[in-house]
């Protein structure tokens, strides 16, 4: 090697960028804020007798004949891989259950992941990507307008509001955001956490709203089950006004209505021409769904009908339990839910929902969720879960606020 050479190649690496004494990482990931239903339970952590009304979930353990299919899947030795899509005997069960709630169904449309979460991940993958704008009904779970944003797209939000004792949709506001432009809207009915459920005739008007734009519609139904309005039946669904081919996407979750949040299984309701490619990115998610959860889904279905309505009656009970006593309290206001397992309240004078959430599970043992986790339009209100094995657990809460009350 020359001497000039030998110059160049030191030059060469003593130029070169020292490594950074820390990963690099996105500043939008570094910046998404942590779950403030998370930052109250931690609060509440080694408290006895703290009454935790926080999840999105009930208090009971799920059923015995979905367990037991597990445990029968696992004791098969069923721990292998499956299908992207799903066990085929899964989607069929799938499409049958959907059909017997709505318009039917082919199990060439439907794609089983892992859970509900996943399953909405999944769909904006699909749909949308960096620069889109993608609208969003709020308030809602944070993970509906966290999803896009960790994508690179840009978020509108198009707010509820409370008016006469209910949260509304003002649908003159929503077609007003709704353009050309924009790629996907994201709707939760019934909603979480403020128990909004759509009509049929607004679900007709945004759906022929979106075929005039090219908008996509990503439904997360993941509640349609749990509604009062209707006697064994289901919420109102996209699924009953739209054609097999609209820019459809209908995400849905065991969670719910089946007592099954730990166990991660959820679907996609999709157009055939989409399929193909939600299989892809399954794959470069989770690869697949365990088989032996897929098994206790099926178990699931097949008992539908004898469980999913007596969930709902008890879910009714607890909440015709809870909100005639949020009501009579003073200086509290909170609406009825058409749909899901909420109520929703503020109470006058409190403006910061988290750090009243906080002083209510340290002072007085009552242990519920902020309404700022679900965005700043629900900022000065809380949520309450009121899917409890016990309803008389939903009345000594209520005397815990009415503790903190001072009434």
């Amino acid at each position: 090697m020359t001497a000039h050479a030998a110059e160049l190649r030191a030059a060469f690496f003593f130029s070169r960028p020292s490594a950074p004494t820390e990963p690099s990482m996105r500043d939008l990931i570094r910046q998404l804020p942590a779950s403030k239903i998370r930052e109250v339970a931690n609060a509440g952590i080694g408290r006895e007798g703290v009454l935790a009304f926080w999840f999105g979930e009930g208090d009971e353990a799920t059923p015995g004949f979905i367990r037991d299919a597990a445990v029968a899947s696992l004791a098969r030795g069923e721990t292998f891989y499956a299908h992207n899509l799903g066990l085929p005997e899964l989607r069929e069960a799938v499409a049958g259950y959907v059909g017997r709630l709505h318009p039917p169904v082919t199990a060439g449309r439907i794609a089983i992941t892992s859970s509900g979460v996943s399953a909405l991940m999944v769909a904006m993958q699909a749909l949308a990507g960096a620069g889109d704008e993608v609208a969003v009904v709020v308030p809602v779970w944070p993970n509906l307008t966290a999803q896009p944003a960790i994508l690179g797209a840009e978020v509108r939000r198009v707010a509820l509001r409370p008016q006469g004792g209910a949260w509304r949709l003002d649908l003159d506001e929503l077609m007003d955001a709704v353009t050309a432009r924009t790629r996907v809207l994201v709707v939760n009915a019934p909603n979480n956490p403020t128990g909004w459920t759509l009509t049929r005739d607004e679900q007709v008007a945004i759906l022929a709203h979106c075929r005039r734009t090219g908008t996509w519609i990503v439904a997360d139904e993941v509640y349609e089950r749990l509604y009062f309005d209707a006697d064994g039946g289901s919420a109102p669904s996209f699924l009953d006004v739209c054609e097999p081919e609209d820019r459809v996407v209908v995400a849905h979750s065991f969670s719910k209505s089946f007592l099954m949040t730990g166990w991660r299984l959820g679907w996609l309701v999709v157009p055939e021409s989409l399929l193909e490619a939600v299989g892809k990115l399954i794959e470069f998610n989770t690869s697949c769904a365990p088989v032996f959860v897929q098994r206790a889904g099926l178990a699931a279905l097949a008992g539908a009908d004898g469980f999913v309505p007596g969930l709902v009656d008890h879910l009714r009970r607890c909440r015709d339990t809870l909100l005639p006593a949020l009501q009579a309290l003073p200086g509290v206001e909170v609406a009825v839910p058409r749909g899901g397992m909420y109520a929703f309240f503020r109470v006058a004078g409190q403006t910061d929902s988290l750090a009243y959430a906080k002083r209510l599970v340290t002072d007085h043992g009552l242990g519920l969720a902020p309404g700022a986790a679900f965005g700043a339009e629900a900022e000065g209100w809380l949520r309450w879960c009121f899917a409890s094995s016990d309803p008389a657990r939903l009345g000594q809460g209520v005397e815990r606020l009415r503790s903190a009350l001072r009434l």
